[in-house]
Parts: C-alpha cells; sequence; structure tokens
C-alpha cells in the first residue's frame, strides 16, 4: 500500500526533513510525495515527538486502515499519545483500552494507561495496571525508571476508593448439609433419624463498600472504610448480611504502608441477629521488587453471639500473608496463606484453622479476563464432641479438610458504566472425619464487578 500526503500540510513541519522542490511554473499547486505506511507512522511519531499534534493527526486519520497489526497498533498509540498530552485523558483511556483488549502483553501501552489513570485519579486502577506494566520487556528504561515513583504516588494520593459487586449466586447445598441417614444400634434394634438434605437456592449477592483517607501529612492520613456483603435467596431462612467498618492511623513511604485500625462488625443470619464483634486489624503492604509484592494482615476480634453466647462467643485471631507476582504484562500469581485460632465459651466448638491458596489471572486477547484459584483449609477442633459412629455414640475430636476451586471469566469490551460482568464457577468439598460434618456444593455467581 502506497499513502499520498500533500507536501504543504508537512514542508514547514519538521527541521531537517528533506523535501523535493516545488516547480517554479506551478507555485501554487501542492506537490505530491509518496511514502510507504511504514515511514507515514515513522513520520507521524516524529511530528507527536515535536508536538505537532495537528499534522500528526491529519496523517493517522487519513491513512487507510492497514493490514499490518504492528502498524495498526502504532496509529492507534499515537493517537493515544495526542490525546494524553493534550491532557483528554478520557479519550486516551479508551484508546489504551482498546489497544489492550487485543494485545495484553503490551507493557508499554499498559504503563501510559496507568499514567492516564494517575492523572485521572483512579489510584486503584493505576496501581493494578502499574503492577502488571513492571513485569513487561518493552518499556523504555525511562518508562521502568518511574515504575517505583509512580507507585508510591499511588500509595500517597488514594485517598477514597469505593467498590461495588452485584450479581445472582445459584447453589446447589446453600445449608452444607451431608444428607442421608444416622443410625444407633440400641437393645430395642437400629433407631435411625434423616439429615438435612442439601437444598438448592438461588440468591442475590451485594458487596458494597468504600474508604476514605484523611491527610494529615505527607506520609500520615487517617484511613476508614465501610463494608456491606449481603446474600438473598428465595429461601429467606438462608440470607447473610454483614456490615463491618475500621477507622485508624496509615503511614505511608516509598516502597510500602501499614495501617492500624479498630474493627466493629455486626451480622444477621436468616434476619435474625447472629453475633457481633470488635478489635483491631494491622494491614502491611510491602514491595520486594518490581515484580513481587506482598502483605502481612493481623486481626484480633472479640465475638459475642445473640442466641447462642454460652457455646460460640469468644476471640478470633488471625495471620494472613498474600504475595503476588507478576509473570508478565498480562499474567500473574496470587499466593495466600494463613492461620485463624477460634477461642469459644465451649471448646468443642474453638479450633485452629490453617490455609492456603494459590491463584493465576490472565488479562486474555479479545478483551477476556480469566482467574483461577484453587484453595484449602484445615479446621481442627480443640476437643472431642458426642457424634455417631458405626452406629455407635462415640466421642470424636473433629478433623476437616475444605477444598474449594473457583474460576471467573470476564470480558472487557462488555463495560457497562466502568462495570464489567463477570460469573465465577466454583466447586467446595469438605472431607471429615465425622461424617456427618461432610458436604459438597457447586456455585455459579454473576456478578458486575469494577473493570480494571
Amino acid at each position: 500500500m502506497r499513502l499520498y500526503c500533500l507536501i504543504f500540510a508537512l514542508v514547514m513541519v519538521l527541521p531537517g526533513v528533506a523535501w523535493a522542490k516545488p516547480d517554479t511554473k506551478t507555485k501554487n499547486t501542492p506537490k505530491e510525495i509518496t511514502m510507504t505506511t511504514t515511514q507515514a507512522m515513522q513520520l507521524a511519531g516524529t511530528m507527536v515527538d515535536h508536538g505537532d499534534y495537528d499534522h500528526a493527526l491529519q496523517i493517522l486519520t487519513q491513512t487507510p486502515k492497514m493490514n499490518n497489526v504492528a502498524l495498526e497498533i502504532e496509529r492507534w498509540f499515537l493517537l493515544a499519545q495526542i490525546a494524553q498530552k493534550r491532557g483528554d485523558y478520557e479519550s486516551a483511556i479508551k484508546i489504551y483500552r482498546k489497544i489492550l483488549d487485543d494485545q495484553p502483553n503490551l507493557a508499554r501501552i499498559r504503563f501510559e494507561l496507568a499514567t492516564c489513570y494517575i492523572h485521572t485519579e483512579q489510584w486503584s486502577r493505576a496501581d493494578y495496571h502499574l503492577r502488571l506494566a513492571m513485569a513487561g520487556k518493552d518499556l523504555p528504561e525511562n518508562a521502568r525508571g518511574l515504575m517505583n515513583y509512580y507507585r508510591y504516588i499511588v500509595r500517597k494520593n488514594k485517598n477514597w476508593n469505593v467498590w461495588f459487586n452485584i450479581g445472582a449466586a445459584p447453589d446447589n447445598n446453600v445449608n452444607n448439609a451431608a444428607g442421608g441417614q444416622e443410625c444407633v444400634a440400641t437393645m430395642f434394634g437400629l433407631m435411625c433419624r434423616d439429615l438435612n438434605e442439601p437444598e438448592s437456592a438461588i440468591g442475590t449477592n451485594l458487596t458494597l463498600g468504600g474508604s476514605y483517607e484523611f491527610k494529615l501529612s505527607d506520609q500520615w492520613r487517617w484511613k476508614s472504610d465501610i463494608n456491606l456483603y449481603s446474600n438473598i435467596y428465595d429461601k429467606h431462612e438462608f440470607d447473610d448480611l454483614y456490615i463491618g467498618a475500621s477507622t485508624g492511623p496509615r503511614f505511608v513511604w516509598n516502597r510500602g504502608d501499614i495501617w492500624l485500625a479498630g474493627i466493629a462488625a455486626r451480622r444477621w443470619y436468616g434476619w435474625e441477629r447472629y453475633n457481633w464483634s470488635v478489635g483491631a486489624r494491622l494491614d502491611t503492604n510491602y514491595d520486594f521488587t518490581r515484580r513481587l509484592s506482598g502483605g502481612l494482615y493481623l486481626r484480633a476480634m472479640n465475638n459475642e453471639y445473640d442466641l447462642y453466647g454460652d457455646f460460640l462467643s469468644g476471640q478470633t485471631y488471625s495471620a494472613n500473608m498474600r504475595l503476588t507476582y507478576s509473570f508478565s504484562a498480562s499474567v500473574y500469581m496470587n499466593l495466600r496463606a494463613g492461620i485463624t485460632r477460634e477461642d469459644t465459651a465451649s471448646p468443642i466448638y474453638a479450633y485452629w484453622q490453617p490455609s492456603l491458596s494459590v491463584g493465576l489471572g490472565a488479562e486474555l486477547p479479545w478483551g477476556f479476563h480469566a482467574y483461577f484459584e484453587p484453595s484449602v483449609y484445615w479446621s481442627l477442633y480443640d476437643d472431642a464432641r458426642w457424634t455417631v459412629d458405626n452406629n455407635q455414640f462415640k466421642e470424636i475430636t473433629e478433623r476437616d479438610f475444605t477444598h474449594r476451586y473457583a474460576l471467573s471469566l470476564s470480558n472487557n469490551k462488555l463495560d457497562i458504566w466502568g462495570f464489567v460482568p463477570t460469573i465465577t464457577f466454583s466447586y467446595t468439598q469438605r472431607d471429615s472425619n465425622i461424617w456427618q460434618r461432610e458436604y459438597n456444593k457447586t456455585a455459579i455467581e454473576f456478578t458486575m464487578q469494577q473493570r480494571f
């Protein structure tokens, strides 16, 4: 393909560019020159570098669509650069997103998108794309040098954030039941009772929350957040509603942050008062390298139950660790490990619960995003409880092993007001030395989640 450009639109643009002399007999007639589409993109790029956006736009918009994917990406990249340099960040964001939907491995594009999010104070989105871009190999050295600084800028200025998810959640075992029959041998023969069977339900889940940080100084701020989580089913005895809030000082430095806060939470189950909790949390985050970041999260809570206080009231202590590693500009991994200690009024309900999960996420072509996470945890109870085993009453100290597998899929091209529809498939199975405590369930969740 050959591109024809009018010389009068270009001749005075750049110093040092040689042009054919005009015919003196036809001074008022524009002279055409011929160049390849590659040369046209190179010329437009030079114009953008020199700030001649108007003539660059003429070339970029008048050039016919090219079959060369790399040249088409260059064209859209230059259009986004012009919008970005002119301060039209929303237009630049749309173009960068369009490129990444089809070519998610381009770290330079992801870096420029993050920069636009910084300028528009969309801090969480900027942080997400910076973390991925830092693992890319196609970044110029000056961009690499800015990465850690930009992460610090995000950490310093992220003064508010809002999150909102809503969707449907069919569940084939909403009551976590084992089903079957339990029998005890007596002098009169076997006496049996039917256990609760798994019940299917269709629910609507809602997560709504926000945080705000009042800036006390360059590094100190006061952070508060509030969260609401609910599952509302067609069988309302399984409805679940949780509200929690935290507030406290947060310190930020160039590679991390630390937040110490008090917590208060209230929960209703089946629209009946269930429990309330108060306590404290300590959250820390740190960037080890450009690719690796992590965090440590500690909680201590005092729990009071409305109806089962004589058995369940007590304290919960937990320590959880997270590591996030970016393999490339489009693939990342989350490793989570933790341990929870539940102290209760009755020792048969007290337990230790170690947990582990490994998640793998990927930004895929055509706008898809996929995330797969298998997770496991063990519930190791303190004291034995009376239960039926092999047709006899026995004292057994419960030992549970639960494994869950979840796959989430979304598509960025289905953006609706900044949210994208997401579907999550999950399978959960609990194995136990008390068979009545075993169950398995599958669930499907359809949610609208904030697009990153």
